[in-house]
């Protein structure tokens, strides 16, 4: 072979390999566009002011065979689910800056592709990033965001803990405080260690909470996270229904889990959306029961309040109902006020009043409600009584995580808030807790009922119980099934 033809061989070896790797398969999120994500880049850009940066962290690696989700944040900011990755605003600049580590080729091969730093020109045009970098540019290039010459810029980064799963704020923080009083963990939060080592390496940096600003904009849902939202609460409405046909007495509390699960995972959602809380009985009386381990008895309620992780959304939608599908007498008349509240609530959300607003005018009509209403026990009039005066009915945002970020209480509600509403009674002499919960979105002139589709109204409810479920149909291996 002359050099000739050895050169042109090279070229068109060459050739082919770019060409093949150019043609593997990559994965990236089909849900919003380039612009939506950077319109919340701009949004950040004006949070911080044009004498700051701010620095997101994204999810850490995952060990063993778990799978990676990137956290919600991270992934609000530009759609990318590669672990270890940073991402870099410049207010001076107004350019963004995505750090990521360097091409797994081992792991590729055994996994798929994951979108690295050798893939920059592919994610400039996936996400709208200005620049892509390996990892090891990062602390020099917050040297050159202006710490040659002081006063340097202030950095910007999210102090509380991400969300990275079927976790919220709140219950990440209770986590966050049982380890830092355990002598023999104590870790400080990852969010806390990054700042310790941009203060040991770069004390020039005045460190800033970006949550704040995050939270602000979370709180006001896009059309298209509506979109999402709508539909995990479908996914979730279709397996509490799931769940509904498949109970009577004898089924357990995590065959139920299982029915609504099938449907999740059917659908297209990768995992929970928080644990389900599945309680029969008066497994119920503890809001945040998870161990679903129990029988369900004839006669008793069973709660369910469960939904999935759909696409980085979740929903939160709980229903009540008897294990052998009738409502007594007693159930009747405490299971309609909560029913008759719930539509009370709804009946006064709209775009300039408060949660107080609701709240007050809900419970005058709920006073009405109980004008001439007889209950079978005095603890049953006592807990709808204490049910009127409660201000909780009126609940949480929902949106990245079941508890999600930001405040409704006692501000002029906004088109594209999202969040639940969640009337409630106890009669801790039974041990017995009922409520119900829908997902609320404003709207420019009212408010829609994203879980309205679910059974609520009593007569709805007995007749899907009625239904064969998933587990009639594909009932549980048995003992005898074993041998």
């Amino acid at each position: 072979m002359n050099s000739k033809s050895s050169c042109f061989l090279t070229s068109l070896l060459l050739m082919f390999s770019v060409t093949g790797f150019s043609q593997v398969k990559h994965y990236y999120q089909t849900d919003f566009s380039t612009e939506e994500f950077a319109a919340r880049r701009t949004k950040i850009y004006d949070a911080i002011g044009d004498k700051a940066i701010a620095v997101i962290q994204g999810a850490k690696g995952v060990s063993g065979f778990s799978v990676f989700r990137q956290s919600n944040e991270f992934y609000y900011l530009c759609g990318m689910e590669s672990a270890h990755a940073y991402l870099l605003l410049n207010g001076r600049s107004r350019k963004s800056t995505l750090y990521l580590p360097h091409r797994d080729e081992g792991r590729e091969g055994g996994e798929g592709k994951v979108l690295s730093a050798e893939d920059s020109d592919l994610i400039k045009q996936l996400t709208g990033i200005d620049n892509v970098r390996g990892l090891e540019y990062l602390s020099a290039d917050l040297v050159g965001a202006d710490l040659i010459r002081p006063p340097a810029l202030a950095m910007y980064t999210p102090l509380s803990p991400a969300e990275t799963g079927n976790d919220s704020r709140d219950e990440l923080l209770g986590g966050q405080a049982r380890s830092a009083s355990d002598p023999w963990d104590g870790q400080p939060s990852r969010e806390a260690r990054f700042v310790q080592l941009v203060k040991e390496r770069f004390p020039q940096f005045e460190i800033r909470d970006l949550s704040p600003a995050l939270d602000a904009m979370r709180l006001i849902k896009s059309p298209k996270e509506i979109e999402l939202i709508r539909k995990a609460t479908q996914l979730a409405g279709l397996g509490i229904m799931e769940a509904m046909r498949s109970t009577s007495p004898g089924v357990y509390e995590y065959q139920l889990d299982a029915a609504a699960k099938y449907v999740f995972y059917l659908n297209g959602a990768r995992g929970d959306g928080y644990a389900s809380i599945i309680g029969g009985g008066t497994n119920a009386f503890m809001g945040h029961y998870f161990h679903k381990t129990d029988m369900l008895n004839d006669g008793d309620l069973v709660l369910m309040d469960y939904a999935p992780d759909y696409r980085y959304y979740t929903s939160d939608v709980t229903r009540i109902w008897p294990v052998n599908g009738k409502f007594n007498k007693d159930q009747t008349e405490l299971y309609n006020f909560i029913v008759a509240y719930r539509d009370a609530l709804f009946k006064y959300i709209k775009p300039g009043v408060t949660s107080n607003d609701v709240l007050d005018q809900a419970a005058a009509d709920m006073k009405q409600y109980l004008v001439g209403k007889q209950f079978a026990k005095p603890a049953h009039l006592k807990a709808v009584q204490e049910g009127i005066a409660f201000r909780g009915h009126f609940q949480h945002p929902v949106g990245m995580a079941v508890h999600d970020v930001g405040r409704v209480h006692r501000l002029p509600l906004q088109p594209g808030m999202v969040f639940t509403i969640d009337p409630m009674i106890w009669i801790p002499e039974e041990k017995l807790y009922i409520r119900i919960e829908d997902v609320a979105v404003v709207t420019a002139d009212g408010v829609e009922n994203l879980s309205a589709f679910v059974p609520s109204k009593i007569e709805d409810v007995e007749r899907t119980i009625k239904e064969n479920g998933l587990v009639q149909f594909h009932p549980p291996i048995t003992a005898s099934d074993k041998k």
